[in-house]
């Protein structure tokens, strides 16, 4: 008997394991709003065939058939049950006299064929599951040889649902269940061992299925389409979101590398600024920077001058992985030097940042590094080390981290005056 249960004990632990492996396989919904455990409790008939001693028999239909189950669902499709039966038969009319008691439990994998085949697209009311597994069983006619007769049995089914509400369904099963080792007939009055597989039991009954939890609905009844609506709405959001034009470019949000970019200044089909000789001043900008800055001893306003740092608009680029500025690049701390030369009142943050690319702590180190960086090429051009202040704020998720090209918007020193 020790042999057996240790066998059916790897079957179980087997079958588990596959349940969980398909569970992890078929993905469950993004967000899993159900309930996934329920208890059943059902009643019916019964009818035992095979084996038989010569002269016995039962009724077509023995009505003496009750259930226990306890369920987990490990996603809307998969779940496991652990029940038990218990069922009860004795002789037919003008056949010799015989009762037989049979109690099994059993562990079994459940496949939710209504979601499997999609039920939720025609009714939310009715489902299908399909279970199957092993266990151990015994067995007691008291007119036979009244002893206890142990089994390994294999079991399989169909359940019918009506979905009564959210927390009751009313079922209705058909299982097989065949045996093997079994040693009496099932009228207890001969030996059985005909077959390997030996006698076979059916059951149909009624019942119950409870859900336990604190979601609206069990898994039963959770279709991916339900769970699925949350997140095609936050789809059908980000679209619309998207679709603004925040900096007013004429490029929508959606599709915008640089949602940032100034009025006015020429940009790309991606809303980046337009800068060919890519020194990380928008072209336009440079330009009107270069005729009122630049030429002939004239000034612009601090303030503005102070906008376009401070905007963000004066930056010097990296390459990845690297603290050490891109040549045409730094024509932005050109231009802070300047600003700073002018101004000698005034001090400025060098503020690195770094790409989602990487362990997050070492990205901070980089976005310091390069910031240090650009403070000793703005020391080396004249400007004293007290007016500059180091920040490092690590890795910029403001944009697209699968896309190169804003990656590269992100690999960045920007500048701070005040």
């Amino acid at each position: 008997m020790k042999q057996k249960l240790a066998s059916i004990l790897l079957l179980g632990l087997s079958f588990a394991a596959n349940a969980q492996n398909a569970s992890t396989s078929e993905k469950s919904p993004a967000t899993e709003t159900y309930n996934k455990w329920s208890i059943e409790v059902n009643g019916g008939a019964n009818k035992p065939i095979r084996t038989f001693t010569k002269g016995y028999s039962t009724e077509t239909v023995n009505f003496f058939h009750a259930d226990l189950g306890a369920r987990y669902m490990f996603n809307t499709k998969f779940g496991l049950k652990l029940d038990f039966g218990y069922d009860k038969f004795q002789e037919r009319n003008n056949t010799p006299n015989f009762e037989t008691t049979y109690l099994r439990t059993d562990l079994q994998g459940v496949i939710n064929l209504g979601r499997v085949l999609n039920f939720e697209t025609w009714t939310n009311s009715i489902g299908l599951l399909a279970h199957g597994g092993f266990g151990i069983s015994k067995f007691n006619s008291k007119d036979g040889y009244d002893q206890d007769d142990y089994l390994v049995n294999g079991i399989a089914g169909l359940t019918a649902q009506v979905r009564l509400s959210n927390r009751v369904a009313l079922t209705g099963d058909l299982s097989g269940i065949i045996h093997a080792s079994q040693n009496q007939s099932w009228d207890g009055m001969s030996n059985a061992r005909v077959a390997t597989i030996d006698g076979i039991l059916f059951n149909a009954s009624l019942g119950l299925t409870v859900y336990l939890g604190k979601s609206e609905k069990h898994a039963d009844w959770a279709a991916e389409v339900d769970t699925k609506y949350n997140s095609l709405e936050q789809r059908v959001a980000t679209i619309e979101s998207g679709l603004l034009d925040s900096d007013k470019d004429g490029v929508a949000d959606f599709y915008d590398l640089e949602p940032n970019s100034i009025t006015g200044v020429a940009v790309n089909t991606k809303g980046q600024s337009i800068d060919n000789n890519k020194n990380g001043v928008p072209d336009e900008l440079e330009s009107y920077l270069e005729k009122t800055y630049g030429q002939n001893g004239k000034t612009v306003p601090n303030s503005t001058l102070e906008d376009l740092i401070n905007g963000g608009y004066v930056n010097t680029y990296f390459d990845s992985n690297s603290s050490k500025p891109t040549y045409t690049s730094l024509s932005g701390v050109d231009f802070l030097v300047k600003y700073l030369k002018n101004n000698p009142s005034k001090s400025a943050d060098i503020i690195g940042y770094a790409d989602e690319i990487g362990n997050t702590e070492y990205n901070l180190e980089l976005s310091r590094k390069r910031a240090e960086a650009v403070k000793s090429i703005i020391v080396s051009a004249g400007i004293d080390a007290s007016r500059l202040n180091v920040v490092a704020n690590g890795e910029d998720t403001s944009v697209n981290k699968d896309s190169k090209e804003a990656r590269q918007i992100v690999r960045r020193v920007s500048f701070r005056v005040k």
